[in-house]
């Protein structure tokens, strides 16, 4: 792990001189918990730099305000940073709203877009119950409701077969720092307001990926996203939840790995 001088912990990997990829994690997690499965596979034949967001994992705890917008220029900071002109950001749940952030604020700085498992309009029901979530995060902790969380995160027989990925994973969660892991549950409860239907809309090439039993980034909500952006592409893989993709990481890694080349590479 490295740090820049602003206290953001980065990885990065692959293939020298190759294009670039930006991975990025979701709500209280870490790019090393999200990514494990996946980068090596995008490392093949890319170079792959992920990092941890504001607080989250090595990062410093972020003084000031923080939005969704913020959480966007951690990432055009990390790529000035490391003089990257122009990568593609490939985004999982809560990422997957900040790499729309920075397409919206910096287009020129986004090659395409993978935007995965993350979160679009919601209807009314759906939205009051995210707002009562991130109402007992304030108030609890991360460890609020924990148990019920890994229940959407994960299937049955992965929560049966593979309880000590399961048990680690609520590990980190818990270990977050409860001010900020609430700051940014609450973005992620009302930042996807700022992703609906942008203007101008996203134009850069984009992969949408979901999973059939995701209750919280649904097949509906991909399908609205892709929508907005014309020319995308749709992925919902069935069976699987909200952490589809540490289930099954191969199962992204494939189509995410022949997107990047369609988009990416020379012909």
């Amino acid at each position: 792990m490295a740090r820049t001088k602003d206290g953001t912990a980065y990885e990065i990997t692959g293939c020298q001189g190759a294009a670039w990829v930006v991975l990025i994690h979701g709500l209280g997690l870490t790019h090393a918990s999200t990514w494990g499965g996946i980068a090596p596979i995008l490392a093949q034949e890319f170079q792959i730099l992920s990092y941890d967001l504001l607080g989250h994992g090595e990062t410093d705890l972020p003084s000031g305000r923080v939005d969704l917008k913020r959480l966007g220029q951690q990432v055009i900071d990390l790529m000035d940073d490391l003089s990257i002109d122009r990568a593609a950001l490939v985004g999982f749940s809560l990422g997957g709203m900040i790499n729309r952030r920075v397409a919206i604020d910096h287009p020129s700085r986004v090659s395409a877009l993978g935007i995965l498992n993350a979160p679009h309009e919601r209807g009314e029901k759906q939205q009051r119950l995210v707002e009562e979530r991130a109402r007992a995060s304030s108030a609890e902790g991360p460890s609020a409701n924990i148990d019920t969380t890994l229940a959407r995160w994960f299937t049955p027989d992965f929560r049966v077969h593979s309880s000590q990925h399961v048990a680690a994973l609520r590990d980190i969660v818990v270990a977050n720092d409860p001010k900020n892991y609430a700051i940014h549950r609450q973005i992620l409860a009302d930042g996807v307001t700022e992703l609906i239907r942008p203007t101008p809309p996203l134009k850069q090439p984009s992969l949408i990926m979901t999973c059939q039993n995701d209750s919280g980034s649904t097949p509906a909500m991909s399908q609205a996203i892709a929508q907005e952006i014309r020319g995308s592409e749709l992925n919902v893989l069935p069976k699987l939840q909200h952490l589809g993709l540490l289930e099954d990481p191969k199962a992204f890694a494939d189509p995410l790995l022949a997107f990047l080349r369609s988009k990416l590479l020379p012909r």
